[in-house]
């Protein structure tokens, strides 16, 4: 956590929703409440940058794809060369014979990142194209 100073605030919620919420949010062995609400206002401020293209967000881009189709391979290096101004570094792994796995983690503008999965989106021959967004915050 930084070392912004903490505020407090209350919300109200229905006694139900917050009964399941402490059931899910304690069986995985977090700590308390406040870690909990702050984690879902990252997220949901990580998502809300995403889908407005604003601001600065981080995100790692998972491809899979067969790596006997040539042209792909040179598309898929080819976009990630365009983009390289956002991307601080790329995971290769063989899961077999044919296919690969790429792990891409970008850090930048929330619409160079988008640019880049849009480019990535119109390779033909992607079997998996998954994006997960998060912030510094």
């Amino acid at each position: 956590m930084s070392s912004e100073e903490l505020v407090r605030f209350s919300i109200t919620v229905p006694e139900d929703l917050l009964s399941e919420f402490e059931a899910e949010y304690y069986s995985e062995n977090r700590e308390n409440r406040s870690e909990a609400v702050r984690s879902l206002m990252r997220e949901y401020v990580s998502r809300e940058r995403w889908r407005c293209s604003e601001g600065e967000i981080c995100a790692t881009v998972t491809i899979v794809y067969d790596h006997h189709l040539p042209e792909l391979t040179r598309s898929l290096t080819s976009a990630q060369h365009d983009s390289g101004d956002v991307i601080i570094c790329a995971t290769h792994v063989h899961l077999n014979h044919s296919t690969c796995l790429e792990c891409v983690i970008t850090k930048g503008n929330s619409q160079d990142i988008q640019k880049f999965v849009e480019a990535l989106r119109k390779i033909r021959g992607i079997k998996s194209l998954n994006v997960n967004v998060t912030t510094e915050i």
